[in-house]
């Protein structure tokens, strides 16, 4: 049975419809979840909730799932292994280090660091996880850095990347 938008927005009964997809609360949320079973076990899954979640989006989430699902792998810990993987992202660690690295430090200071990190390293560096990278490649790209920007500069993204990964460790 497929819904319309319209047919979504005027549901008020506490119902699962469209394929088990659009799940309405007593009080009136709509939620799109996917009931499935895993390894003999049921599990269920949310995409999120209506109308911030579009039908269209909750289809196209669905369908990847879906696909992962039959070929072999749980959705629900695929999606749980690549949030893990952006919480060790490179991205997060130099958006969270600062915090405990500006006290004391002059406004100005704190904000050209940040634009530093998010105009010259971040681009290159960004998803991927800490653990991932190797040496060479940091000097690489303290390299280019350094042919577009100069010395002093690509020293001090070198040192902002250094800065990284050890407080990483101790954050």
């Amino acid at each position: 049975m497929a819904l319309s938008d319209t047919e979504i927005r005027k549901e008020k009964a506490w119902a699962a419809v469209a394929v088990s997809l659009l799940f309405v609360t007593p009080a009136g949320g709509k939620l799109w979840r996917w009931k499935y079973r895993f390894d003999g076990r049921e599990k269920l899954m949310t995409f999120g909730g209506y109308p911030e979640v579009t039908l269209a989006q909750a289809r196209e989430r669905h369908i990847e799932a879906r696909r992962l699902q039959t070929g072999g792998t749980d959705p629900m810990a695929e999606r749980k292994a690549e949030k893990a993987a952006a919480e060790n992202s490179f991205q997060s660690a130099a958006r969270l280090w600062p915090a405990h690295w500006q006290d004391g430090k002059s406004p100005r200071h704190v904000d050209y660091v940040k634009r530093r990190i998010e105009s010259d390293i971040l681009p290159c560096l960004g998803s991927r996880p800490i653990s991932a990278f190797e040496a060479p490649e940091v000097v690489a790209l303290t390299k280019a850095i350094e042919v577009y920007t100069g010395t002093h500069v690509a020293r001090r993204a070198l040192k902002l990347m250094a800065l990284t990964f050890v407080r990483t460790s101790e954050l």
